[in-house]
């Protein structure tokens, strides 16, 4: 298939999978709420606290069959009605299959799954940015926009072990929250990385105009460069956190048409200190979307603020550092 056909089955789809009940959708309602030039939305859920848990995946068993007790769900059979299809990077002949979303609090959130079992704690591949940007791409064209994102590690907030990128669709083109801080950033150097300026650690590289426009061929190495570079200076920021977990650098990827964002994590959750509540913390988060359960966990969230949280959950920024080491490298080849 190809992405637009994608796009084509995914009304139709949800519809079916929601009437027979293979998927699940919780009704919310969104709170805006602005902090350090971001207006967060804050989507209330209080259908989420009926929501089964899902157990921690287990990381360290990436390279061993999975345990037959936990099945993993991304592998087939696949259940029908979340089936909507299957694409094939013809370059890496890797192929990936586009499911719904079982729990959705958002319509039509659907995951782009490696075939083959793949670990979430393994970095993104080149194809894996291609066919997720050719996504992107064909959203954009269909007037359905959309982002991506995807949870690495075992304290990214990720709930399954098997490789998937999760897309939430928008309600208009400007992006997920962050974007509008992104997009206000004025580079000196376009196709070099920057940081925004909030309160914990975040890696950002900005695509070249119209990247969208990009064949296949020209779009890898776009992609890949900008993601080996932005990972470069995430795995830089987790040496300098001397109190860190000792586990594979666990990260969040945020994917934009316009932005690639990388945040190196130091936890999973934060513990909310006006209710005891633990707050769980993925990537989007880190887009500007957070999700809580009650109207108390909501209160506690605006009393500790936004950055607080995603400061506790993620790491200290050290940008300063690795600018100067940048610019003590180009002296040094320039010399």
């Amino acid at each position: 298939m190809t992405p637009a056909e994608i796009f084509s089955k995914l009304d139709v789809g949800f519809d079916k999978a929601l009437a027979k009940g293979d998927l699940l959708f919780f009704p919310s309602t969104v709170v805006k709420y602005g902090e350090d030039s971001v207006e967060y939305e804050i989507r209330l859920c209080p259908a989420l606290q009926n929501k089964p848990a899902l157990p921690t995946p287990h990381f360290a068993a990436q390279d061993t069959t999975l345990s037959k007790s936990k099945p993993d769900p991304f592998l087939p059979p696949y259940n029908p009605n979340l089936y909507v299809g299957e694409l094939r990077d013809e370059d890496s002949a890797e192929e990936y299959v586009v499911l719904l979303n079982k729990y959705s609090v958002v319509a039509r959130h659907f995951l782009l799954v490696t075939k083959e079992f793949r670990s979430q704690a393994s970095p993104l591949l080149p194809q894996d940015l291609v066919q997720t940007y050719l996504l992107l791409a064909a959203a954009r064209k269909a007037h359905r926009p959309l982002f991506a994102f995807y949870n690495c590690g075992d304290i990214s907030g990720a709930s399954q072990a098997h490789k998937h990128v999760q897309f939430i669709p928008l309600e208009d083109e400007d992006g997920p929250p962050i974007e509008y801080l992104a997009r206000r950033v004025k580079l000196e150097t376009p196709d070099r990385p920057f940081t925004l300026s909030l309160a914990y650690a975040n890696h950002v590289f900005r695509f070249p105009d119209r990247l969208y426009t990009y064949t296949r061929e020209n779009l890898e190495p776009v992609l890949a460069q900008a993601f080996l570079s932005l990972l470069d200076l995430a795995i830089s920021t987790i040496r300098h956190a001397a109190a860190y977990p000792a586990h594979k650098p666990s990260y969040n990827v945020v994917l934009t048409l316009e932005h690639l964002h990388i945040i190196p994590r130091a936890r999973e959750a934060h513990v909310l200190a006006a209710t005891g509540d633990e707050l769980s913390v993925n990537a989007l988060a880190f887009a500007g979307m957070l999700l809580v359960k009650s109207e108390r966990e909501l209160e506690a969230v605006k009393a500790v603020g936004v950055g607080t949280i995603l400061r506790d959950v993620g790491l200290e920024s050290v940008h300063e550092l690795q600018v100067m080491g940048t610019a003590s490298e180009a002296r040094d080849d320039e010399a």
